[in-house]
C-alpha cells in the first residue's frame, strides 16, 4: 500500500467509512457516534458518496454523527425544497446554521444613509424572515458593505447602528437572530466590518437580542487572532461560528489553529448553536470527504 492509499485508509477507518477495491464507500450507518458540538457541513459536502441530492447529503451527514448543516444560499432555494430540508433536519434532530440574506461587498449604502439601499436591505430581511419560518434555521447573516472613504468612520458607525435597529424591529416579534460577519482585510479589502472588537461594539450599541455576531475563526485568526480570549470577551453577542483553518481555509488540522482547544473551550461555555463548516478540503473526491470527517473527529476529541 502506497503512502496516499495508506493515508486514505487511515482517514476512512477513523471516520467509520469502508474502503473497498473501488475506493472509499459509505456504509448505511457508518458512524452512529454523535459529535459533541453541532458542526454543520454544507449541503454538497458528501456528494462523492451520495451524489448531489441535498436530502441524501443530510442523511449521510447525520449517519456520520453530524448534528447540524448549513447553506449560505438557503434563502434562494424553492419553498418546496426548503420544507423538505426542514423536515429531514428535524427528523435527525439537527439544526440549520444561518444563511446569507445580505451579502453586500460593493457599496456603502447602510453606512451613508442612502435610503434606497437601506430600503432594499430591509426588504431582503423581510423576505429572509419567511425562509427562517419555513425552515426553522438558526437565523440570517449580514455583510453590510464597504467603507466610504469620504465620510468619517464614526458617522458611518452611527448610521449603521440606526439601520440595524430598524432591522431588529422587523424580526423581533419572531425572535429571529441576525448575525453580522466581520471579514479580514487581506481577502476582502475595504469592507466596513473587519474584526470582533469593532463588531462587538456595534452590537452593544444596537442593544437588541436579535443582533449578534458570527465569529468566523478563519477571518478572526487573520485579523486579530487571540481566538479564545476574543470569544470570551464577545461571548454574549456570538450567535454562530464559521470554521476554516488558516492559512488555506481548509478543514481543521491543515493550518495553524488549534481547533481541539478552541472547540473544547466553546463546548465548556455551553454553546449549542451551529458551527458552520465554511471551508474547502485539502484532498479532493471521496478521499477528501473521508479526511473532512476524520478532521472533525480529531478536533472533537477534546475532554468534555
Amino acid at each position: 500500500m502506497d503512502r496516499r492509499n495508506f493515508l486514505v485508509a487511515g482517514l476512512a477507518a477513523g471516520a467509520g467509512i469502508s474502503v473497498g477495491a473501488s475506493g472509499v464507500s459509505a456504509q448505511k450507518k457508518s458512524n452512529s457516534a454523535k459529535f459533541k458540538l453541532r458542526y454543520g457541513p454544507g449541503f454538497s459536502s458528501f456528494r462523492g458518496h451520495v451524489g448531489n441530492d441535498i436530502i441524501d447529503n443530510i442523511k449521510f451527514a447525520a449517519d456520520q454523527g453530524f448534528r447540524a448543516m448549513f447553506d449560505n444560499g438557503l434563502g434562494g432555494k424553492p419553498a418546496e425544497l426548503q420544507e423538505k430540508i426542514a423536515k429531514e433536519i428535524a427528523k435527525n434532530d439537527m439544526k440549520l446554521g444561518p444563511f446569507v440574506v445580505y451579502p453586500n461587498f460593493k457599496d456603502s449604502d447602510l453606512m451613508t444613509k442612502k435610503e434606497d439601499g437601506i430600503k432594499s436591505f430591509l426588504e431582503r430581511v423581510k423576505g429572509g424572515l419567511e425562509t427562517v419560518k419555513r425552515t426553522n434555521c438558526e437565523g440570517m447573516l449580514v455583510v453590510p458593505g464597504k467603507v466610504d472613504q469620504r465620510l468619517e468612520v464614526e458617522y458611518q458607525t452611527a448610521n449603521l447602528i440606526d439601520v440595524l435597529r430598524r432591522m431588529c424591529e422587523i424580526v423581533e416579534k419572531d425572535k429571529v437572530v441576525i448575525v453580522l460577519e466581520p471579514l479580514n482585510r487581506h481577502n476582502h479589502p475595504g469592507q466596513f466590518l473587519y474584526g470582533m472588537p469593532q463588531t462587538y461594539m456595534i452590537c452593544k450599541a444596537v442593544n437588541h437580542p436579535c443582533c449578534k455576531i458570527v465569529d468566523d475563526l478563519y477571518h478572526q485568526q487573520i485579523t486579530e487572532g487571540n481566538l479564545i480570549p476574543n470569544i470570551d470577551r464577545a461571548w454574549d453577542t456570538i450567535g454562530a461560528f464559521h470554521l476554516g483553518d488558516n492559512p488555506g481555509r481548509k478543514e481543521p488540522g491543515t493550518g495553524e489553529i488549534n481547533f481541539k482547544n478552541v472547540f473544547g473551550h466553546i463546548y465548556k461555555k455551553g454553546f449549542d448553536g451551529v458551527l458552520c463548516c465554511e471551508h474547502g478540503r485539502s484532498i479532493g473526491g471521496k478521499e477528501g470527504e473521508a479526511a473532512f470527517i476524520e478532521a472533525y473527529r480529531w478536533a472533537d476529541s477534546f475532554e468534555a
